[in-house]
């Protein structure tokens, strides 16, 4: 019998992928392959054409205004088939820059709008300061109770949700989507939109077998659960990314304090 194969989409792979995003994508390789499940990726840069609904997995990472600049325009083009992939369900994991431009639009607090794909109902609006620290959150998606996740949230937008998405966690520690209303990240369907950096997948195994297990399900329609793996290393790293949240809690962070000096 053929192992299943989960089918990736790693967009933009050079032009947003600060922060260490690309572990994203090296987490859910490593997972697969403990597992026997086959992996392929498919990097999809500006101004390439792709039919985003054959793929099971696309990851939209993080970048800055220069980069997401470049993004958005290139958008204009894959935006139809990114949305179509959103309605059949294809999981979509966005982060920072990714997050912002699969929502309506970005306003930067300085410059021209940046339309973005409205794949999630979602606006940001940037701002003079940064939400930069560590961050966790409480998500209650999944059954069985909820999840912890933790990661590190460094941008100045703030993001503000319509009524067709629902926030991915509840803030713990942190900023989250603006500061005010405790929500962090998105939901839609199999979208799920984040500020956390880290990268968010290696310290969240949960997150990171629920998005791939989702992304077999696209494909191959009623799959088992996943079986658990010998997660030592990154529950220790999680648990500690935790713990630093909690210790920072409600501490300013120094682009912050330099900002208000001026």
């Amino acid at each position: 019998m053929e192992p299943m194969t989960l089918r990736i989409c790693h967009l933009y792979p050079t032009l947003l992928s600060i922060a260490g995003d690309r572990g994203n994508l090296m987490a859910i390789q490593r997972r697969c392959e403990w597992r026997g499940l086959r992996t392929t990726v498919t990097e999809v840069a500006v101004g390439d054409t792709a039919d985003f609904t054959e793929f099971d997995l696309i990851l939209f990472h993080g970048g800055q205004d220069k980069e997401m600049d470049v993004a958005a325009r290139d958008l204009e083009g894959k935006a139809a088939s990114l949305r179509d992939a959103a309605e059949s369900d294809v999981v979509i994991l966005a982060v920072c820059a990714g997050y912002q431009l699969l929502g309506h639009y970005y306003q930067p607090f300085k410059g021209p709008r940046l339309e973005g794909v409205g794949a999630l109902d979602i606006h940001t609006e940037g701002g003079n300061t940064r939400f930069m620290n560590h961050l966790a959150m409480e998500c209650d998606f999944l059954p069985g109770g909820p999840k912890q996740l933790v990661g590190f949230e460094n941008h100045s937008g703030r993001t503000y949700l319509g009524p067709k998405a629902q926030p991915l966690g509840r803030v713990v520690a942190g900023s989250g989507n603006n500061g005010q209303d405790g929500g962090e990240g998105a939901r839609y369907r199999q979208v799920y939109g984040t500020y956390l950096h880290g990268p968010v997948l290696p310290k969240n195994p949960w997150f990171t077998d629920y998005l791939t297990w989702q992304g077999l399900r696209h494909r191959y329609g009623e799959v088992a659960p996943l079986a658990p793996l010998a997660d030592g290393a990154e529950e220790r790293a999680h648990d500690a990314a935790f713990k630093m949240a909690l210790r920072m809690k409600g501490k300013m962070t120094a682009m912050e304090a330099t900002v208000w000096a001026r």
